[in-house]
């Protein structure tokens, strides 16, 4: 009799543990993605609560020790996508010596950056400069006091028709650094080499008068006269060729004018010269200071 009774409480118990596994899913769905390992532990408690309410002995097998060691699920890792066309890197363009290239930034404003007037450069002028020459055979005979300046390695002399190549020594120089610093800025910013030209440079007494005829811009109280101011022209430049190397691949005038009118800029605000941009005769016009 006593084994009939521990037999109907073990169904009993029984019946009691599914009825609370079924409460315990409804209540908690997500149990199931549970580690196994857990649930069982879940599964053992339950079972321990249900011997001891129904007060009876209900042989239960101890869990699975879990192992210490045991690898957590891991996701697997995506295939890498092909990188588009567009997104690949582009090749940068080097100097000789490894070196990126500068950036030509020219300036906001040609009128702007260069705006004095023939008034402020007649000033300069009569202070630097020499006595008004007279005709070329005056200039002739100031060689004492005027430097002769012709084609250069960094700039070129156009055929000169209403002036004399001759300036004053301060303003020879200038012309010589402001040579160099054009060749040095198209080297950093990877620009092939390029000479600008020089179009106007000392002008006689005879050489203003036959210019006015022709000429309106031409003012009888120039400059020129005094050997302190010369013309660069921003729309002409001379290609530095290699005779025996390949031809120099083509550079834009506008490009060469933007690295121009930086040099000149640099020239003007470190207080080494007057500069005009004259639109209509296309060129910076200059006095040295």
């Amino acid at each position: 009799m006593d084994k009939d009774k521990r037999k109907h409480r073990y169904v009993e118990g029984l019946g009691i543990l599914i009825i609370m596994l079924a409460l315990v899913r409804c209540a908690f769905p997500g149990i199931s993605t549970q580690p196994v390992a857990q649930v069982s532990e879940a599964v053992d408690s339950l079972k321990a609560d249900t011997v001891i309410t129904a007060q009876t002995e209900v042989p239960t097998e101890e869990p699975a020790p879990k192992p210490d060691n045991q690898v957590p699920e891991t996701k697997p890792v995506p295939e890498a996508k092909p990188v588009p066309e567009t997104t690949k890197p582009v090749a940068t363009r080097y100097l000789a010596d490894g070196q990126r290239p500068h950036r030509i930034k020219s300036v906001p404003s040609y009128l702007r950056a260069f705006p004095d007037s023939q008034t402020v450069q007649l000033q300069a002028a009569q202070y630097w400069g020499v006595k008004p020459v007279k005709d070329r055979l005056d200039a002739e005979n100031r060689k004492s006091e005027l430097v002769y300046v012709d084609c250069s390695p960094y700039y070129y002399i156009d055929p000169l028709h209403s002036s004399i190549p001759y300036l004053v020594p301060r303003a020879a120089i200038l012309l010589q650094d402001i040579g160099q610093a054009f060749f040095d800025s198209l080297q950093v910013k990877g620009v092939p080499l390029h000479r600008f030209i020089v179009t106007s440079v000392l002008r006689s007494q005879v050489d203003v008068a036959k210019l006015r005829q022709y000429n309106p811009n031409a003012t009888e109280q120039s400059c020129h006269l005094y050997g302190t101011t010369f013309d660069i022209c921003y729309n002409r430049y001379k290609t530095v060729e290699d005779p025996e190397g390949p031809r120099r691949r083509e550079v834009r005038n506008d490009t060469l004018k933007f690295v121009l009118s930086e040099v000149l800029n640099d020239m003007r605000q470190n207080g080494r010269c007057y500069i005009k941009y004259e639109v209509k005769q296309g060129c910076f016009h200059m006095t040295v200071r």
